[in-house]
């Protein structure tokens, strides 16, 4: 049994990897409980030494590396060199925060002779996805190893090429053998590896149907996991914002990584007075996107990483048209070779459509007129999804109110939604439970050990 990697750009196979056989995961397995241990026990400030190596390592490969997600999923060439350079900034902010965030605490009004601990836990399961697939990777996996923890990946199996070259990467930088490893696997597989008492937990960063899965299996065994999933963010915009500035972030963010980011805005809520002129602009803006080959680094739109991925894009676009949404620009697959779907914008878009119900994991503008702030407000929470938010308004303290009114993880005014190595990351809802990043990521996987008297 293989995994196979197609090249979005052509539709033809560029790769094919062999899954693990059996003995091969518990040799992983094996491997990584006894390299735990010794990670365990090595000093932080030796853990920090490795990551700041890490970082290093990745910087001087990302020409190396950023071809091969332009390769294996369609990322436009200049984006995923910026993916591998944000990746180089997390690996330095935990070497340098790390040993300040797992230092031992003494909470605010204990005892005098107590203390919290921040101890490992073991063996992490990581299931990752395929649309970053190097920073998902380095964002789930750097937090829990400064933790002393050990990491078994389980990628997205259309870029497993993506996820080897990271691992060689990781052993350059100086982890002990068996602290990372990749487990090629099918479904049945992992669910086992969960299942198995030498692992102690699992994060995940994928769809919610997945989330779900991956959630009870960990129930079930009693483990702790993070789960990172699907999004509808909306993007407020009201009458008083600045919307030409507006209209440039909402398309940025739209498109970013060719639509297909949990936390792309998606749903454009947009008073009713500046409907009109904020159509006009998010059109010209989303047009202006160059879509083409991925490897050119002009492009700003490359394909979607999969033919079926297309596929159902357009059928929620099709049925939201049939429902009454009316398109503004694209609408329709591109024609010729590759996986590519045009920018698009629809709008008159209502509860009850696909552009309004589900995530749109492409590069399709969902614009939704409202009333008001209120009604704005109403809407953007009217999903099943709480990832993350943008509100546009020149009125901070308006923006400020608003900002705690919606369900969200995350509140942007006036700029694009995006990940920050010092923030907490995550969702609420459907949108999944837990945080990534910042000193939330670095304790997601520890033992918060209350020690009395010593």
């Amino acid at each position: 049994m293989t995994f196979a990697s197609i090249d979005p750009t052509t539709g033809r196979r560029c790769a094919t990897h062999r899954k693990h056989r059996a003995s091969e995961i518990e040799l992983s397995l094996k491997r990584a409980t006894a390299a735990q241990r010794v990670w365990r026990d090595t000093p932080i400030d030796r853990r920090t030494q490795v990551l700041r190596r890490l970082g290093r390592e990745l910087l001087a490969a990302r020409d190396d590396l950023a071809p091969l997600a332009t390769t294996e999923m369609g990322k436009p060439l200049t984006q995923a060199r910026a993916e591998v350079e944000k990746c180089a900034l997390l690996c330095a902010y935990y070497a340098d925060q790390g040993p300040r965030i797992l230092a031992d605490d003494h909470p605010p009004g204990a005892p005098a002779h107590t203390r919290v601990t921040f101890e490992p836990l073991g063996t992490v399961l990581a299931i990752m996805p395929w649309n970053f697939p190097f920073w998902q990777v380095v964002r789930a996996a750097v937090p829990v190893l400064i933790g002393g923890n050990a990491v078994l990946l389980k990628p997205a199996a259309t870029v497993v090429g993506c996820t080897l070259a990271l691992e060689r990467i990781f052993a350059r930088a100086g982890l002990p053998p068996g602290v990372f490893q990749l487990l090629l696997a099918d479904n049945a597989a992992i669910a086992r590896v969960l299942a198995d008492p030498r692992v102690h937990g699992v994060t995940l960063t994928g769809s919610t149907v997945a989330g779900k899965k991956v959630a009870a299996l960990a129930g079930a065994a009693m483990k702790p996991g993070v789960f990172e999933l699907g999004g509808s963010d909306p993007a407020i915009v009201l009458a008083d914002a600045d919307l030409p500035r507006a209209a440039e972030i909402c398309a940025q963010s739209r498109l970013l990584n060719s639509g297909q980011s949990c936390v792309c805005a998606k749903r454009f809520l947009v008073e009713r007075s500046v409907l009109p002129a904020f159509e006009r602009l998010l059109v010209a803006r989303m047009a202006a996107r160059r879509m083409g080959d991925p490897a050119d680094p002009a492009t700003e739109v490359g394909p979607l990483a999969r033919a079926d991925l297309r596929a159902t894009l357009h059928a929620q676009v099709k049925r939201s048209v049939s429902r009454g949404a009316r398109v503004l620009r694209g609408g329709a697959p591109a024609p010729g070779q590759g996986f590519f779907y045009p920018p698009t914008v629809l709008t008159d878009v209502r509860p009850g459509m696909p552009a309004f119900d589900e995530e749109l994991f492409g590069p399709v503008a969902a614009i939704v007129p409202v009333r008001d702030a209120a009604e704005a407000v109403r809407l953007a929470n009217a999903t099943p999804y709480g990832l993350a938010a943008t509100v546009f308004t020149r009125n901070a303290i308006r923006a400020r109110r608003l900002a705690r009114e919606i369900e969200a993880g995350a509140v942007f005014v006036n700029d694009f939604v995006r990940s920050a190595p010092e923030l907490p990351f995550g969702g609420v809802k459907q949108s999944g439970h837990g945080r990534e990043l910042g000193p939330w990521g670095a304790r997601a996987f520890v033992n918060v050990k209350t020690v009395w008297g010593a």
